[in-house]
């Protein structure tokens, strides 16, 4: 699989690999994923390849398709939409000759995710400074006096 994210590289057991692969239950446990969220990843097209059914009709998880799980599930963390995410796999699945608009995508959700970082960082200094401010009024025997709110309209003293 070309489009790679990083990912624990834990061995599979034996018994797994003489099967051919994970089943769901190993999948979501490898990839941190619940098995409801692995079937509606599925359900909605998020993945650039149909997962492969065992003789009996059960999902088999490739390393690949925990690899492609992983990026689903990093891209969802970020905010990506579905709809996007969708269009992403959509272009994988078609193969060589979009790697333009593959591109053109997944800088569109940089951009969106570095705007994040920034508000989040200026949220962040805010809270800092804040932590700070009490810190130092609970020290001194100050912090009575930190953001009392005004009387009410018609509440007098005395």
């Amino acid at each position: 699989m070309t489009d790679s994210a990083c990912i624990p590289t834990d061995t599979v057991s034996a018994a797994t690999s003489a099967a051919g692969g994970l089943t769901i239950g190993q999948a979501a446990e490898r990839t941190g994923l619940s098995v409801y969220t692995l079937r509606f990843y599925e359900r909605e097209g998020l993945l650039p390849v149909t997962v492969r059914r065992s003789p009996d009709g059960r999902r088999v998880y490739t390393e690949d398709d925990l690899e492609w799980l992983q990026i689903c599930a990093s891209f969802r963390a970020s905010g990506m939409p579905l709809a996007t995410i969708r269009r992403y796999a959509s272009l994988v699945r078609h193969g060589p000759g979009n790697e333009a608009e593959r591109l053109d995508l997944l800088r569109g959700h940089e951009q969106h995710v570095t705007a994040q970082i920034g508000e989040l960082t200026r949220c962040l200094d805010l809270i800092t400074h804040k932590v700070k401010v009490y810190a130092e009024r609970l020290a001194e025997g100050t912090a009575d006096r930190l953001w009392s709110p005004p009387p009410a309209p018609g509440d007098h003293d005395g």
